[in-house]
């Protein structure tokens, strides 16, 4: 393979314009093409990962397939409390029932472990899979965030999404078209604030 030639000033504005935007600021009813959601999941695919594992899968909702995942999580929130005696907040299950369905599609997000590799190297590959798909929803200009609420954590969720050992749900991805233009300020600390140079 020749090596490639990349045009660094584009690779760093993609970097450093990447941005979190959150349901709010979606735009709903319009779709985002699946070949981008496509073309996001091929460039995840390129991660790194140490001996090959490719530790991710991804689990995509669009259409009716939101409604599902909506009444599922949210269901499974009164099932909870209920069973935990736990307080039950309607506000907090018309979130569950009502939010995933403000995206255009959504992707849930799981780590396979492999043996023998450790497991913060399963997890980071994951991560960059992510950033991957962050950096692709930004080149196209859509909005997008990763969330870790709903089932991510819960422990009954787990068999559903067919985890076993060190298996872990790592949230949801969802993507839509933005409400506006207006792209959010990015905000960083100093570089001398978080970098030691050790020279001798």
């Amino acid at each position: 393979m020749q090596k490639p030639d990349f045009n660094i000033e584009e690779v760093n504005k993609i970097i450093r314009g990447r941005r979190s935007m959150f349901a709010a600021q979606f735009k709903e009813n319009d779709p985002v093409d699946d070949a981008i959601i496509e073309e996001m999941l091929e460039n995840a695919r390129w991660a790194p990962t140490h001996k090959l594992t490719q530790p991710w899968r991804f689990i995509v909702y669009t259409g009716d397939g939101l409604k599902k995942f909506a009444d599922y999580q949210a269901d499974m929130y009164k099932l909870r409390a209920e069973k935990n005696g736990t307080p039950f907040l309607e506000a907090t299950y018309q979130k569950f029932k009502q939010g995933p369905l403000k995206a255009s599609h959504m992707i849930a997000i799981v780590m396979k472990r492999s043996e023998n590799i450790p497991l913060m190297e399963e997890i980071a590959a994951v991560s960059m899979a992510v950033q991957n798909m962050y950096l692709t929803a930004s080149a196209h200009g859509l909005a997008a965030y990763w969330g870790t609420g709903g089932p991510t954590f819960w422990q009954e969720a787990r068999a559903d999404y067919g985890l076993e050992g060190e298996d872990a749900l790592m949230g949801f991805f969802y993507v839509a078209k933005p409400a506006t233009d207006n792209w959010p300020e990015g905000k960083r600390d100093s570089l001398d604030e978080k970098v030691a140079w050790i020279r001798e």
